[in-house]
């Protein structure tokens, strides 16, 4: 394993426990999708969740930068995430569903929401929410890493 894999496996493992997440006890699959999210990186220049396909340009896709929006209702509802990386407790069981919406429905849903109301100006500093957790943030810009799920700032939308 090269120091480069190591590094992001020590990472994943402290950005897991400090969020109150487990990874999968299977470390061979950790480490296969870890290996997959580093060549996302290098690819794509964001880790991509190795699990799906990127389809189109990675704005568009940040709903699946690892961890996924999708993490937490997956574990709620199956103990596990849609690729493995992150369980409740033990062994997952059962193969969550892709969540994930066809491109189209992406595409429409983006659309609507920048034809959509209009933001309160009343407010001293906008309001950003995290994608991934929920985290709400007032200030002139979004954290760079969310202190809840330790997403990155592009992460963030605007939410009020």
């Amino acid at each position: 394993m090269d120091e480069r894999m190591r590094k992001r496996l020590e990472q994943l493992k402290k950005d897991a426990a400090a969020g109150g997440y487990k990874l999968n006890p299977d470390e061979e699959l950790v480490a296969d999708l870890a290996e997959g999210l580093l060549a996302n990186a290098g690819r794509y220049g964001q880790e991509f969740c190795p699990c799906r396909l990127v389809e189109g340009p990675p704005e568009e896709n940040m709903d699946i930068v690892c961890p996924c929006v999708y993490r937490d209702d997956d574990l709620a509802e199956y103990g596990a995430c849609f690729c493995g990386l992150y369980v409740t407790d033990g062994v997952q069981t059962k193969q969550p569903p892709d969540r994930r919406p066809p491109r189209a429905e992406r595409q429409a849903a983006a659309e609507a929401k920048k034809a959509g109301a209009a933001i309160p100006t009343a407010l001293k500093y906008p309001v950003y929410r995290c994608t991934v957790c929920g985290y709400l943030c007032a200030n002139t810009n979004p954290p760079r890493v969310c202190p809840v799920c330790k997403a990155k700032a592009e992460r963030f939308e605007r939410f009020m």
